[in-house]
């Protein structure tokens, strides 16, 4: 466990105690730790300029592995042991659906930070549920398989299309809203490509593809399993386009995959250029704190910024840390929060617990010279307000 008060003046009042979970070692760490240090960043900003209701917040932290049984022990240990107020994190689609009923059932609100699979806000809705305490600020799987099948089918004119996905629940979760988005267009996948984590030779999934003919492959998975992808295209001498969910944006599918992975496309909440102050000022911010010029994975690291300070104004709102009052401050928020992915303005309801619900707020990313940069120019000039 590692507890963080991160800025500390001489407060006399109590901390207001954040658990915040994700995978901090294994292959999704790249997100996890990319995402902590953004919920620390605002969490020093807010700490420096006087804390929330006058109590620092103190961010209490713990690696869930990536793992749905230890994402369950973390999160009932931080409720009942270090009697945490809300939470914040959560990485893997997987373990958000086998861990957020403990927030549920504790009363106590988590706002999703990063996991996008599209049924981790209805897990709980009403009328089933009176109430929902479960948020979310990252770009669900629907909108983003809107995003992929866009690119693929409308703006490339690809019709024959593969899906290669993983075998957890974000790969099948994510696969069938690729199936649905192609079904809305009269299409349905050429291939169906499944692959275990940590699996390496992916060298057959990609013979089938190619002899069936496939344009453009869409994908499913984390970082190293994608880069197996991309290099066994390489090793065949076969080249079509990967076109994929926003892990293909992770620094260990840039850096496995090397030159196989440019330009691989994908929908990106946030990119690393300096389209505005706002976002010119979390970039220098990061590298002055972590002395490192690039963030692992940026929108994990900007959308946990966002929530730390979507969380503390809805903590301000309600004057209180009682989790029923901060639910509700977060479904009625009156402050807008200027973020780095959005400004958040009304971003919740009671029945809507989605920040992002279209296509209107990510953008499409692609891989140039080793990094992360917009597709098009009409969307940096979106990013830059104009």
């Amino acid at each position: 466990m590692l507890c963080s008060l991160l800025v500390w003046p001489a407060w006399s009042a109590e901390p207001i105690r954040i658990g915040v979970t994700g995978p901090f070692t294994g292959g999704s760490a790249p997100m996890g730790l990319s995402m902590r240090d953004g919920i620390r960043l605002a969490a020093q900003e807010l700490n420096a300029s006087g804390g929330v209701i006058g109590r620092p917040i103190m961010l209490i932290e713990r690696d869930d592995e990536a793992r749905n049984e230890r994402g369950a022990q973390v999160i009932q240990e931080l409720i009942e042991k270090d009697k945490v107020v809300a939470g914040l994190g959560i990485v893997n689609t997987g373990v958000a659906l086998a861990t957020q009923q403990i927030y549920q059932q504790a009363r106590v609100p988590v706002i999703t930070s990063v996991a996008t699979g599209t049924f981790i806000t209805k897990q709980f809705q009403p009328p089933r549920y009176p109430d929902n305490y479960v948020f979310r600020v990252s770009a669900n799987d629907r909108v983003q398989a809107e995003m992929i099948v866009e690119e693929a089918v409308d703006r490339r004119g690809f019709t024959k299309i593969a899906i290669f996905h993983d075998a957890t629940n974000y790969g099948q979760l994510g696969k069938l809203d690729l199936v649905h988005s192609l079904a809305i267009r009269g299409l349905g996948p050429a291939v169906i490509e499944r692959f275990n984590l940590r699996d390496v030779d992916m060298t057959s999934h990609l013979r089938r593809a190619r002899a069936a003919g496939v344009q453009a492959i869409l994908t499913y998975g984390i970082g190293p399993e994608l880069a197996h992808i991309a290099n066994a295209m390489s090793v065949l001498d076969w080249r079509v386009p990967l076109i994929g969910s926003w892990t293909l944006g992770m620094s260990n599918f840039i850096d496995e995959a090397g030159p196989n992975a440019e330009g691989a496309r994908m929908p990106q909440t946030y990119i690393s250029e300096d389209t505005t102050a706002r976002r010119s000022a979390f970039l220098t911010r990061y590298r002055e704190t972590y002395g490192s010029e690039r963030i692992p994975v940026p929108p994990a690291a900007a959308q946990g910024y966002d929530s730390m300070l979507v969380l503390a104004a809805a903590i301000r709102q309600a004057g209180d840390t009682e989790g029923e009052k901060i639910r509700e401050a977060l479904e009625g928020l009156k402050e807008r929060v200027e973020g780095v992915v959005m400004t958040y303005d009304r971003p919740f309801s009671k029945t809507d617990h989605e920040a992002i619900d279209d296509t209107s707020i990510p953008y499409m990313g692609e891989v140039r010279n080793g990094q992360v940069v917009f597709a098009y120019d009409r969307d940096r000039l979106r990013a830059s307000g104009q």
